[in-house]
């Protein structure tokens, strides 16, 4: 792959390498457009690339959580597991980079400091960290909605002898805890992942969780070989009828009220859908995430599996969340609440115990001190915006996006910013993208994008820009759903409150199908709530 830009100017500068901005530079190669991906990390894949600690895989099945752009690529790549671990889906990245010809293409070991919107030439211009400008008519952030982590701001931190590692920059070579022990702040998706596996190595194991998390069990296998045969026959009405899905994955939504039926009937279904796994339990009925009667029913179900599965009542309802199902991101494990029955490994409950430092040789609570040689951070992610806030970037008139996002990001459609013309966002604020299966919905933003800019070019226009009352409008309407629902009820990184100091608002878009209609009217009605000129 490129590691050094020669020539300056391109139609579009696409930053970040991961799923998205690899799909965005095919598209864009296909309108025969020049464009580059500028990425920090010295390889192709982004969350895949990052996050390598043990048990990191999806939570989507792998026949879904897969581009479906090439029939042939989805015909004769092969996934070995139910859910695809990282090691098997950076492959997949590097695969499919290879296989369309693009690492030309893709700048690496580079990071993307400023873009700069010009007015005077109504372009762009991008500073990279290398000391080189670059100049672009659109530049497109397939920057991701995971990809910064978030490192949590504890008195000490640094003061810590041993070695310190977040979940989400993990050593490339790994790392081995055999006769350690080992200290874990979080109980995330990846601490609920990575647990498991650290406790088979660690000699001892001391969680710290300020707050817990519903899972459900994965029940995670090699793909049967008659199932991938029946999807890949009917691939294309497979997808197509997942995209009628509320989270546009193939999660068996029931029609059913959960207090519309009895209560065996009610059981059977939960039991159902425990015994399946994934995250297709939060669709075991059609109120679940509406009603807060018909959650807590859901609520109480998973209650009474975590004290089957959890040998001490004390330490069950530690591990027990009092908080609507699914208003946090609802995890998916492997033998993760069974782990809290050895006797290696201990929870520490912060709300009752709460975290005063870290020292040079382990943390200190307010009533004691825990010794570790080693700590995981397990403390999520600056999710959606963190990755673009991170770069200095500038609209009309030099306003920076921080300022226009000071109190909480407001795109149009999830896809572009009012003041920022021919910036496109994919995945952004605003669109379903983490309430989505992420990869379909990504394919969905790019070719929308890439469309857009073929019409552009088709209709020789040199800019675009979402209307402020066009994105205001939007903005209220995603709200207006959010709070018909469980989601703002809880302090979730959906809504930036793992962030110290972020601005707490809900925002990803609930709802795949009516999104869909949505963005094919603003195309048919010639762009509306754009400025196209």
């Amino acid at each position: 792959m490129s590691s050094i830009s020669t020539n300056s100017s391109y139609d579009a500068i696409v930053v970040g390498a991961g799923f998205a901005g690899i799909y965005m530079l095919y598209q864009l190669k296909q309108q025969g457009l020049h464009a580059r991906v500028i990425e920090a990390g010295d390889g192709v894949g982004g969350t895949w690339f990052w996050n390598r600690y043990p048990g990191a895989r999806c939570d989507i099945p792998s026949m879904e959580y897969s581009y479906q752009f090439s029939d042939e690529l989805q015909q004769q790549w092969q996934w070995s597991e139910k859910y695809a671990t990282q090691a098997e889906l950076l492959r997949y990245a590097n695969h499919v980079v290879e296989r369309f010809d693009l690492a030309d293409d893709i700048q690496l070991n580079t990071r993307v400091l400023a873009t700069h919107f010009q007015d005077r030439t109504q372009s762009w211009q991008i500073q990279l960290d290398d000391d080189t400008t670059l100049h672009a008519r659109f530049v497109v952030m397939a920057t991701g909605c995971l990809s910064v982590p978030n490192v949590p701001n504890i008195k000490g931190l640094d003061d810590f002898c041993g070695p310190t590692y977040h979940t989400g920059q993990w050593p490339h070579e790994g790392v081995d805890f055999t006769g350690k022990s080992v200290g874990v702040i979080g109980t995330g998706s990846s601490a609920i992942q990575s647990i498991p596996l650290i406790a088979e190595q660690a000699r001892s194991l001391t969680i710290f969780q300020r707050t817990p998390n519903y899972s459900i069990p994965a029940h995670n296998a090699p793909l049967d070989e008659e199932y991938v045969r029946s999807v890949k026959e009917n691939y294309a009405e497979f997808r197509a009828d997942n995209w009628q899905r509320g989270f546009g994955a193939n999660f068996r939504d029931n029609d059913t009220s959960a207090l519309a039926v009895t209560d065996e009937q009610r059981l059977a279904e939960y039991e159902d859908r425990w015994a399946r796994g994934g995250l297709a339990f939060l669709a075991a009925f059609n109120d679940l995430v509406f009603d807060d009667d018909a959650n807590e029913t859901a609520r109480t179900f998973i209650q009474g599996k975590i004290a089957g599965l959890v040998n001490d009542p004390e330490l069950a309802q530690k591990l027990t969340p009092n908080t609507p199902v699914g208003c946090k991101r609802l995890c998916v494990d492997t033998d993760y609440y069974e782990t809290f029955n050895q006797s290696h490994v201990e929870l520490i409950d912060l709300q009752q115990d709460p975290l005063q430092e870290v020292n040079a040789q382990g943390l200190a609570t307010r009533n004691k001190q825990y010794n570790v040689d080693c700590l995981v951070l397990a403390t999520g992610f600056d999710a959606m915006t963190g990755a673009i806030s991170n770069i200095d970037v500038r609209g009309e008139n030099g306003t920076t996006l921080t300022e226009k996002w000071a109190e909480g990001p407001k795109t149009y459609l999830g896809l572009a910013t009012a003041g920022f013309p021919n910036l496109f966002l994919v995945t952004g604020p605003g669109s379903p993208s983490v309430l989505s299966n992420m990869l379909p919905s990504i394919e969905h933003h790019v070719e929308w994008i890439a469309q857009c800019i073929e019409h552009m070019t088709t209709h020789q226009l040199t800019r675009i820009d979402a209307q402020t009352t066009a994105q205001e409008t939007w903005v209220d309407h995603v709200n207006e759903v959010a709070s018909a629902t469980i989601y703002p009820n809880c302090n979730s990184w959906y809504l930036g409150a793992n962030v110290e100091g972020k601005k707490r608002v809900f925002m990803p878009y609930l709802g795949v199908p009516p999104y869909l209609e949505k963005c094919r009217e603003v195309v048919a009605n010639g762009y509306q709530g754009f400025s196209l000129t």
